[in-house]
């Protein structure tokens, strides 16, 4: 159903599944092992995966923390896009990448669930794309200490309210691992 005329393909795309951007991640183990199963699925049916790795003062090019985790490696010739700011799009080739692919269609999976999850999430829609959250394949680390609620809540919550999204001529919902169909 996008709006992006001539692009009726699907991408996984991986968001920020860096080492220290999960170190501390909630449920991080059982997050990276369901995206781990989500990409295993795309690469058997030929949909794309699109790697997204975040760079910033926290995580310099090159670093230990930068690398993406060792539980997932991109495959030869998969795309990784390099960011600065939370929503993927912002002054990347991630735009450019997914046109070149004719894909209309986006499977997101990730971390920060508030923060570059969410930013992405919205980015797309707003650009056109059918927007897909994986609700148990993307986490955040705890911030109540600066007031935010507890990683469960935020989680729960994006959940939530992406399951309800809606706009003219586009899909949005939360899925489950299990149920994602690279297909529709």
């Amino acid at each position: 159903m996008t709006t992006l005329e001539n692009r009726p393909g699907t991408a996984l795309i991986v968001i920020d599944v860096q080492n220290g951007v999960v170190a501390g991640a909630h449920e991080r183990d059982a997050v990276v092992a369901n995206i781990a199963t989500l990409v295993g699925r795309a690469r058997e049916e030929k949909v794309p995966v699109v790697w997204v790795q975040h760079s910033s003062d926290e995580l310099p090019k090159g670093s230990d923390t930068w690398q993406y985790v060792p539980e997932l490696p991109p495959g030869d010739g998969e795309p990784v896009v390099e960011k600065e700011y939370g929503d993927s799009f912002e002054d990347t080739t991630l735009e450019s990448v997914l046109s070149e692919l004719k894909v209309g269609r986006l499977i997101v999976a990730g971390a920060q669930t508030d923060a570059c999850v969410r930013s992405t999430l919205h980015g797309a829609f707003t650009r056109g794309y059918d927007a897909i959250l994986v609700g148990d394949a993307h986490t955040t680390e705890d911030l109540t200490q600066w007031g935010a609620p507890s990683p469960a809540e935020v989680i729960s919550h994006t959940n939530l309210y992406w399951s309800f999204q809606t706009a003219p001529g586009r899909e949005a919902g939360t899925v489950k691992t299990e149920e994602v169909d690279f297909a529709s």
